[in-house]
C-alpha cells in the first residue's frame, strides 16, 4: 500500500512537471513570435521606404528630361523657370501655368511650356510623396563633410550643374518610438541635370 501511495505521488509529480514544461515553451514560442512580428514590421517600412525612392528618383529623373527638352529655358542664366524651391503643401510652382491641360495651347513660348511643365510636375510629386520638399537650384557643394546631403544651395553662376533635390517624411529606423524623419532635415534624393548646350 505503502508503494502505490509512493507511486501515486510520483504520478502526479511527473504530470504536474509536464504542464510547467508546456507553460514555459508557451512563454518562450511567444516571445519568438513577437520577435517575427516586430521584423515583419520592420520588413514593411523598408519596402515602403524604398518604393518612396524609387518613386522619387523616377521623377527627378523625368524632370531632368523635361529639361533637357526644353534646353533654351533650362540653360538660362536669369530668368530659368525651372530654379525654385517648394516647401509649402501643396507644392506649387512660382509662377503657375496650366497651358498643357486639356484644350489649352501654350504657343511657341518656351518659358510657359517649361512652367507648365513645372507645375504639373509639382503636383504629382506632391501627389506620390508624403510631406515633399523640392529644391531646383545650381549647387557645387550639394553634400556636407560628412557625406549627407543638404538643401543649401552655393551656386548662381549659369555654368554650375543644376541639381534636382527631393525630400519627403520618412520614418526613422533608428527610433523606437516611431519617429519620422521631416523632410526639411535632408534631402533623400540628389539629381545633378545636364540640360546640355544651346550649340
Amino acid at each position: 500500500m505503502n508503494s502505490l501511495s509512493r507511486q501515486a505521488r510520483n504520478v502526479r509529480r511527473v504530470a504536474g512537471f509536464s504542464l510547467v514544461e508546456v507553460l514555459v515553451s508557451i512563454v518562450v514560442l511567444s516571445f519568438g513570435m513577437l520577435g517575427m512580428v516586430g521584423l515583419q514590421a520592420a520588413s514593411l517600412q523598408a519596402n515602403r521606404d524604398a518604393r518612396l525612392q524609387s518613386t522619387a528618383v523616377v521623377l527627378a529623373r523625368e524632370l531632368a528630361e523635361m529639361m533637357r527638352g526644353n534646353k533654351t529655358q533650362a540653360l538660362l542664366a536669369s530668368g530659368n523657370p525651372y530654379l525654385m524651391a517648394a516647401t509649402s503643401h501643396p507644392l506649387a510652382a512660382p509662377t503657375p501655368s496650366y497651358c498643357l491641360s486639356v484644350g489649352q495651347n501654350c504657343g511657341v513660348d518656351a518659358g510657359a511650356v517649361a512652367q507648365a511643365e513645372l507645375t504639373d510636375w509639382l503636383a504629382r510629386v506632391d501627389d506620390a510623396l508624403p510631406g515633399a520638399r523640392i529644391a531646383i537650384c545650381r549647387d557645387t557643394e550639394p553634400f556636407a563633410p560628412d557625406g549627407t546631403a543638404q538643401w543649401g544651395c552655393t551656386s548662381t553662376s549659369d555654368g554650375d550643374p543644376i541639381l534636382v533635390k527631393i525630400g519627403w517624411t520618412r520614418p526613422s529606423f533608428n527610433s523606437s518610438d516611431g519617429a519620422q524623419q521631416q523632410a526639411s532635415s535632408r534631402p533623400s534624393v540628389v539629381l545633378p541635370v545636364t540640360p546640355g548646350s544651346t550649340l
